[in-house]
């Protein structure tokens, strides 16, 4: 409950302190949603329309393809928390701006630290070299790419607090490039064996799901 307390808190931050073009021409904040206590973390890049709509990050097809990931490990976005690099969302879906990075990362890394999470699954390249730079947003560039970095485990040390970094292409890549399906399974095996989690019976492929 703490936790939860404490993520209001910032959200209500966001209302009273970032008013920058994104959110003028926003329908809705996307803060964040989820388990407050979960011991993994998803960070996406930016809201995309359908999250705009409704304010809740990851509920349109990418929020469906992580979804069918997730029980393939035996978990649910319920046991998760997920949030985004951006608050708010570019128009046209682009991505992500230095400016803006700027601007709404240092909500994101306090909701990091709020959440505590054992693990974090950056989705996609902005997400994965924002956290792999330590927050630095000018060693963000001295990062490769996630085409090099998915599936890769790496603990970091931030402030004292440790933590494991996991990146993964973002589900929507695989909305455009199908070939990307068979990597985000196994990379998301690769997470759930991390975790310890149970295997399903027979591992069986998303196709099945779909």
């Amino acid at each position: 409950m703490e936790k939860s307390r404490q993520l209001e808190q910032i959200k209500q931050r966001i209302t009273d302190e970032l008013f920058d073009d994104l959110r003028k021409n926003s329908t809705n904040m996307v803060f964040g949603k989820g388990n407050a206590d979960a011991s993994i973390m998803f960070i996406g890049e930016a809201p995309g329309e359908q999250e705009d709509k409704q304010g809740i990050p990851f509920v349109g097809a990418a929020g469906r393809e992580l979804d069918k990931l997730l029980r393939m490990i035996g978990l649910t976005l319920e046991d998760v928390y997920i949030a985004n690099i951006l608050k708010y969302r570019p128009p046209n879906n682009r991505n992500p701006q230095v400016d803006e990075i700027k601007a709404h990362t240092p909500y994101l890394v306090e909701q990091i630290k709020i959440i505590q999470p054992a693990v974090i699954c950056t989705l996609g390249n902005f997400s994965t070299k924002f956290v792999l730079a330590k927050f630095d947003i000018d060693g963000m560039q001295k990062i490769q790419g996630i085409s090099k970095l998915h599936g890769q485990i790496e603990k970091i040390t931030i402030n004292g607090f440790t933590f494991t970094v996991i990146p993964l292409y973002h589900p929507a890549a695989m909305l455009y490039k199908p070939p990307l399906r068979a990597v985000l399974e196994e990379d998301i095996k690769a997470v759930g064996a991390f975790l310890g989690r149970p295997k399903l019976p027979d591992e069986p492929s998303l196709k099945q799901w779909m």
